[in-house]
């Protein structure tokens, strides 16, 4: 790489500096953390979506838990010696300030080292603002010739490239940073920008030089799935690539890193694993609440694809348990793999327009004949609540051709709802119920779906109408996120909805029967004990009863039960399935019954660093086994997450439809296409 492409990376990186300082200011802002300084570092303000501060929130809880290790560590025993603090490629954050305040560096100080440009700028930024200056004290500006910026009792700062680090360990050295003290060396997204070679040289310069030290890093990992492929390509389209991924993928490769340049020891866990584990519950329950959140996929998917390390060594800090072994996070690893589901895209641009949508519902109307409606998606070239309608025919024995049609008339409209379910009435009938407008307004009433067809029974010419199946102002349903599914009861056909979340509720444990011939809300007796309440869990009719597995709790951790509401002579019975060995908790799939088995399709989980591809359960004898998705024939990542699926039982397939989600601060991601699941190899098994 020449000079003139480092420079255009160079800049490119500190770029993410000046988003990364506007996340951290409205973090503030909103409530999240106690930081009155962050605003004052940072030009101009940005409002940053909930999403957003979550992703800030909790790699500031995990640099935060670590440094307070440190400093806690090295007042106990620091050999006399002021401990120190290395912030690496700091740019805008006011670490110093937050600790300064807090009275942490009665016995510490603090060097900031970053891009000459950026500690310039962050140098001039505290010399004119006095209410920073009343916390640096008496300060000197440093010579321009210098790399010294900034120098104040207990703070510098100092303007080097990271990658030469030869200059970097001379600069320090002037500053007065002293090897021998115990050392705190924070890289917080910065290794991971710099060249493979230029990070391993960084990391065995700082186990060289400094013989009592910890190293604390934060930054991305999990880099071939869905997920972190789009992840790629936004820093890749930012033209601040992430290195060294292909090469430390993952906690374990990161860990070995570390020790391998002579680091003593070295833990470290993804975001899930530190927020579950090291922040407490009531502050856990605190920061959930603070504004409405319904995007708890792409919550749970960005921390899996962060770690947080700490690697020590010396006498003193080798000793430093950052994180205990005493908070454990179960690993739910799903079993060996009993095999692959070819996957095959049967829809293309050319055969009607992209299926990019997620959050929506799909019915299957007649054989051939596949609605969905709703969700947030692709259209007219804008992100935005879906009011078309897509209608899916298949017309030849392998492919399907897809259109988009409005619904008709002057009265009821599709409202663009998400989350929502439908179920089909009739060839020409579907009913709506639940799904919300926004994560404070729930879309009330029942829709009632109607379609004409021309005289020639041909799709080609499909007209829809919308009715309001119920009294308007029915409250019954005010949630999105949960399930419908058709059960029998004296010979009666009802719908049984459970579950979803409200403006209110963050999970509903509740349940409701509608008769579907009156339109009415009746009460049916079930017995045995209530089950935990849950959303984005799945449904599907078995025998009579409701087969509802997984979902998301009320503690936002999800769920690996499967429960039967079993029809008896009074009504229904809640029964636990016992399942062997036991499903790695999983929410936001998709599920069905096919040839005895319950088949669980995609979703997300935390519990493991696998990617969920579709587990089959055998509703005789309790016994699962997990089958991997090969996507070898679908030309573009596939994301199994607020997708739908329909089962084609003669052709032993499974229909997936949209799918994906706002993927942190990355943009959205869409399945463009539909695509088959091909179950006859499981068939054949049998």
């Amino acid at each position: 790489m020449g000079p003139r492409s480092r420079g255009r990376r160079a800049r490119a990186v500190q770029h993410t500096n000046d988003s990364s300082a506007l996340s951290k200011s409205s973090l503030a802002a909103y409530g999240y953390v106690q930081d009155t300084f962050a605003p004052l570092l940072v030009p101009g303000t940005a409002r940053r979506a909930p999403l957003i501060h979550r992703g800030y929130y909790v790699r500031a809880r995990a640099v935060r838990h670590c440094v307070r290790a440190f400093l806690e560590q090295t007042v106990v025993d620091s050999g006399g010696l002021r401990a120190q603090i290395l912030s690496l490629g700091a740019g805008s954050d006011s670490l110093y300030f937050r600790l300064k305040t807090k009275g942490r560096l009665s016995w510490a100080a603090v060097w900031e080292v970053d891009f000459p440009d950026v500690a310039r700028r962050k140098a001039e930024k505290i010399r004119e603002t006095p209410e920073l200056c009343a916390v640096t004290g008496p300060f000197q500006s440093g010579d321009p010739a210098s790399a010294l910026c900034f120098e104040s009792l207990d703070y510098r700062i100092l303007g080097l490239d990271l990658r030469q680090v030869e200059q970097l360990d001379q600069a320090l050295a002037a500053a007065g940073l002293d090897a021998a003290a115990p050392t705190l060396l924070l890289a917080e997204a910065v290794l991971t920008y710099l060249e493979p070679d230029n990070a391993a040289a960084l990391i065995s310069w700082a186990a060289q030089r400094f013989p009592n030290a910890l190293f604390v890093v934060y930054e991305q990992m999990r880099p071939h799935d869905t997920f972190g492929q789009f992840m790629q390509q936004h820093f890749q389209q930012l033209n601040s690539p992430l290195h060294g991924l292909d090469r430390f993928p993952d906690v374990e490769s990161q860990q070995h890193r570390f020790r391998q340049a002579g680091w003593t020891a070295c833990s470290a866990m993804d975001l899930n694993e530190f927020y579950r584990c090291f922040v407490p519950s009531e502050e856990r329950w605190r920061m959930e609440n603070l504004e409405p959140f319904d995007e708890f996929e792409e919550w749970h998917l960005k921390c899996a694809h962060y770690f947080i390390l700490a690697a020590s060594k010396g006498d003193t800090l080798s000793q430093t348990l950052v994180f205990p072994s005493s908070k454990v996070f179960p690993r739910v690893d799903p079993a060996s793999p009993s095999g692959t589901l070819s996957a095959n895209v049967v829809t293309s641009d050319s055969q009607g327009p992209n299926f990019k949508r997620y959050g929506h519902a799909s019915v299957l109307l007649s054989p051939g004949i596949i609605l969905s409606a709703g969700g947030f998606g692709e259209q007219d070239g804008q992100h935005c609540r879906i009011s078309k309608f897509h209608l899916l025919s298949k017309y030849c024995d392998f492919e399907w051709k897809g259109k988009q049609i409005c619904s008709w008339g002057t009265g009821t409209q599709w409202d663009g709802r998400l989350y929502h379910t439908m179920t089909r009435l009739s060839d020409t009938q579907v009913l709506v119920l639940g799904g919300r407008l926004s994560p404070v307004t729930p879309a009330l009433g029942i829709l009632q779906l109607h379609f004409f067809k021309s005289e020639d029974n041909s799709t080609e010419d499909l007209n829809v109408t919308v009715t309001n199946a119920g009294p308007e102002e029915d409250f019954t349903l005010s949630c999105w996120r949960h399930s419908t599914t058709e059960v029998s009861y004296e010979n009666q056909k009802y719908l049984f909805v459970y579950g979803g979340r409200s403006v209110v509720e963050r999970v509903l444990s509740d349940w409701h029967f509608l008769h579907v011939v009156t339109m009415t809300w009746v009460r049916i007796p079930v017995a045995g004990e209530t089950p935990e309440g849950r959303h984005s869990h799945s449904a599907c009719s078995w025998q009579g009863g409701a087969l509802i597995a997984g979902g998301l709790g009320a503690s936002e951790e999800p769920l690996s039960s499967v429960l039967f509401l079993k029809p008896i002579t009074c009504g229904f019975l809640w029964e636990s399935v016992d399942i062997q060995p036991p499903i790695t908790p999983r929410y936001s799939h998709t599920a069905h019954v096919l040839n005895g088995n319950l088949l669980l399709v995609g979703g997300v989980w935390i519990h493991s660093p696998s990617v969920p591809g579709v587990t089959v359960i055998n509703l005789t004898t309790g016994s699962s086994s997990e089958y991997q998705i090969d996507t070898t024939c679908v030309p573009w990542p596939l994301m199994l997450h607020n997708h739908t699926s329909i089962l084609l039982s003669e052709e032993q397939q499974l229909l997936l439809l949209g799918g994906g989600g706002n993927c942190f601060s990355f943009g959205t991601y869409f399945n463009p296409h539909a695509v088959t699941l091909d179950f006859s190899s499981l068939s054949a098994g049998q």
